[in-house]
């Protein structure tokens, strides 16, 4: 099946082991994305999940994902994800993979996203736009964290 990606890609003035841990606590999740709260096995094999919304019994939105690829500090993939969304699933099947690779540069390090398996079917484009504009508000997400972390060292 033909997909499509999002790739984004940035640097932040922070150490790439600092970089990497805001990727799977769930404290720093819970701050730079916005969820009400995340579950974390970091490990090979482990759990990456998150929830939004104000009803713990009935939250909006549930992303769970497997850790096919946990290699501190350096990258963590995702796959074998699953959804729930209060309104209804997704009108289309996917087989997503998102992987995170940090990297040394300059004074910090960069974070490259990469999320793939987007159908390139019609009735998957709303989605696939949200998940451009989500990608976009996640990095200023990120950013407004680490910002806050490099004032207060």
């Amino acid at each position: 099946m033909a997909t499509r990606q999002h790739i984004h890609e940035e640097s932040f003035p922070v150490q790439p082991e600092l970089l990497f841990a805001l990727l799977h606590s769930p404290s720093a999740i819970c701050s730079w994305w916005g969820a009400a709260r995340a579950i974390v096995i970091p490990e090979p094999g482990g759990l990456w999940s998150a929830a939004w919304g104000e009803d713990e019994d009935d939250p909006d939105y549930i992303t769970c994902a497997t850790m096919s690829v946990f290699d501190p500090p350096r990258r963590i993939v995702f796959s074998d994800y699953r959804y729930h969304v209060r309104e209804g699933g997704l009108p289309f099947s996917a087989d997503f993979v998102t992987t995170f690779d940090v990297k040394p540069h300059g004074e910090g390090a960069s974070l490259r996203v990469c999320q793939d398996g987007f159908p390139v079917e019609p009735e998957s484009d709303d989605f696939y736009e949200a998940c451009g504009k989500g990608w976009r508000d996640t990095f200023a997400g990120i950013r407004v964290y680490v910002g806050g972390l490099t004032t207060l060292s």
